[in-house]
């Protein structure tokens, strides 16, 4: 390794500049990672009660190691780095930082995951200097608008976010007193970091005694907050948020099964004030995450990670800055996520294999299995992944991993998951006990599975993704995130896509009511209640995840029919929200069937709520933005070869098999 001088620059901007010595004349172990048995991610910031930031020290945890790759033209951190900012009395410290920063040439560099996340380099990252021991000094610079850090083609980045960046200026004039609103509450839920916005809280009901986890920064509820700050110019605090997150990600490998899964995203994270060495004057805090062990149920997250990938491609498709999604540290953070969803197991089906309480349904709603939900974002996960991954020697075998997984992924869900009268009239003269290679009924499911209710329920014209299909076990639940979401991403075909609008436009009392929308249909009821949720008393029937209706949904509904060419239904339905919403102080939920009711266990300024409405306003005033964030038909996943049995029993290219379900 070459021992030239090489002093790093940080991407996480510190308040202040402080002297630091370098213990070793040839180099410094910098950065180490942390153990998340302590569930404590290392950064540390303390704010004054006049919300002057004071002071930032940053020190070396021994405890932790990081990523690394030393080459002789550059080195890169991803920054998990242990940062204090101190309040010490009334004295001012002054800051180094000592974080590495990638060279303007990484594309041209090798950032495999398979062939680095087990080398040593990655242990250590080191700072090359030929300072001999002496003391490193960084000036101080004297005002907030001269510390700026040299930036490096753009791959570092200005975390000094003034919070005055997040002012009404930067709204449209011409809003209506309850958007005016909307934004004050969503502004007043930020969560501040450093100096800087990095979220916002669940909720922020100042009237809450017990916050429970609601005060975290949950990784998918920011997505419409921040979706919200993007189509309104405001792009630092997402660009935060995503590289704070990214820091919170899991790279342990371990076999301990209360550990994260090495790449596993957060559920949330918490900003806490801790005292510094037991001191009174010192103060410090941490970004504290949570990987479920704190969860109800303890499981871990399925859908973090997936919602991290898509914000980051929307973060670029909204901002035009593209150089966050190329810097070497998130690339290798989204190859660890695609690594953990792709790793060959037990499981047989393309879909995700997932157990209950891993998604936005965070509770027992008998949703284990391949729910539609997972699968939807893991989708649209694999769609954004292809677009953002850099090519090269080394990623090429992921990047031919995701398209044969998003064609095989795409082909099995528009053939088994579709239902609409025809399919359905063909399950119920299903053949069961079929063993052979060319057996219609694959699944083995049994026509007694068909409920009742869907018989009479399900229009004509429309259909749906039903919302789970196991062996033996097809789930006809309409799950509607699920359901929008395949049609963002064109999961669905353009026949299936309209089907699902179609079917909401009919079954508008069930699906809408006076509150949309709900989350699923029909709820569980009576014996069928008890098992399935364990007598769940949150979720009773037509009430929270089984049935309750989610204002937050509105985003996604607005989203998919705008792409779908009728925003006269996602209108209709922002006006029925808008009539209600305010007056009942944002909500998080409601319930009874039709939506009547505020949820019995609701918070109030549900910040997800807020977003959600300011989200679709926005988007209906400015289709042309919403077009960047969904996805069209790509004929290339179709034309990849899907390798499935036949009728004879050999195996076959059914490329045109793929191709022919666009026109279904």
């Amino acid at each position: 390794m070459t021992t030239g001088s090489c002093i790093g620059i940080s991407t996480m901007k510190p308040c202040c500049r402080i002297l630091t010595k370098i213990s070793d004349s040839s180099m410094v172990r910098v950065l180490s990672r942390s153990s998340y048995s302590s569930s404590i991610h290392r950064h540390r910031y303390y704010r004054c009660k006049n919300t002057k930031i004071v002071g930032y020290i940053h020190v070396t945890n021994l405890n932790r190691r990081d990523f690394s790759i030393i080459d002789s033209n550059w080195v890169h951190s991803r920054n998990f780095s242990t940062d204090f900012c101190v309040r010490i009395g009334s004295v001012r410290p002054r800051v180094v930082s000592l974080i590495p920063n990638v060279a303007s040439n990484f594309r041209n560099q090798s950032t495999s995951v398979d062939s680095n996340v087990n080398d040593k380099s990655f242990e250590n990252i080191f700072i090359q200097t030929s300072l001999n021991a002496k003391p490193l000094l960084c000036e101080e610079i004297e005002t907030r608008d001269q510390r700026k850090l040299e930036e490096d083609d753009g791959s570092t980045v200005n975390l000094d976010y003034n919070l005055n960046d997040l002012s009404e200026d930067k709204v449209e004039r011409e809003l209506s007193e309850i958007e005016k609103e909307a934004w004050e509450l969503l502004r007043s839920s930020v969560v501040t970091y450093c100096g800087n916005p990095v979220g916002t809280v669940a909720a922020n009901d100042p009237a809450e005694n017990q916050p429970l986890n609601y005060d975290q920064v949950f990784i998918r509820d920011f997505v419409p907050s921040a979706l919200a700050f993007l189509l309104n110019g405001e792009g630092e605090i997402v660009k935060n948020f995503l590289l704070h997150t990214l820091q919170l990600q899991s790279w342990e490998k371990t076999v301990d099964c209360y550990s994260p899964g090495q790449g596993l995203m957060p559920a949330s994270f918490k900003v806490r004030t801790v005292a510094l060495d037991g001191s009174n004057e010192a103060f410090e805090e941490v970004l504290d995450p949570d990987f479920g062990e704190s969860a109800i149920g303890r499981v871990a997250p399925v859908d973090s990670g997936l919602w991290w990938i898509i914000l980051l491609r929307a973060y670029g498709k909204l901002t035009g800055d593209y150089s966050l999604q190329d810097r070497v540290d998130v690339q290798t953070g989204i190859r660890l996520i695609l690594k953990l969803c792709l790793t060959d197991g037990f499981d047989m089906f393309p879909s995700l294999l997932v157990t209950d309480g891993s998604c936005m349904i965070d509770r027992r709603m008998g949703i284990h299995g391949h729910p539609l939900e997972i699968q939807a974002l893991f989708y649209s996960a694999l769609r954004c992944s292809r677009e953002m991954l850099i090519v090269n020697d080394t990623t090429s075998s992921l990047v031919a991993a995701v398209s044969n997984r998003l064609s095989a992924l795409l082909f099995h869900m528009r053939e088994y998951y579709w239902v609409n009268m025809k399919k359905i009239n063909e399950i119920y003269r299903y053949k069961t006990e079929e063993y052979s290679t060319d057996a219609v009924n694959k699944f083995n499911i049994y026509p007694e599975q068909i409920p009742s209710w869907l018989v009479d329920w399900i229009s004509e014209e429309g259909g749906y993704f039903i919302g789970n299909l196991q062996p033996a076990h097809m789930d006809f639940r309409f799950f509607t995130l699920g359901n929008l979401w395949a049609i963002v991403s064109s999961l669905g075909t353009t026949r299936q896509n309209e089907g699902i609008l179609n079917l909401i436009d009919a079954k508008w009392d069930d699906i809408i009511g006076q509150m949309p929308l709900k989350i699923c249909f029909p709820a569980l009821e009576g014996e069928e209640w008890r098992i399935i949720t364990g007598c769940d008393p949150k979720n009773t029937p037509w009430s929270y995840h089984n049935g309750g209706s989610w204002p937050t949904l509105l985003w996604q509904f607005t989203l998919a029919c705008i792409k779908m060419g009728r925003s006269d239904l996602a209108q209709k339905a922002v006006d029925l929200a808008e009539k209600r919403l305010n007056a009942d102080k944002w909500p998080e939920y409601y319930d009874t069937r039709n939506g009547k009711f505020i949820g019995k266990q609701s918070r109030l300024m549900q910040t997800w709520t807020i977003a959600g409405f300011l989200t679709s306003k926005m988007l209906l005033k400015n289709p042309e933005k919403a077009s960047l964030l969904f996805w069209e038909e790509d004929f290339e996943i179709l034309q990849n070869c899907v390798c499935l049995l036949n009728k004879s029993g050999k195996r076959k290219c059914s490329r045109f098999a793929a191709r022919s379900k666009t026109l279904v």
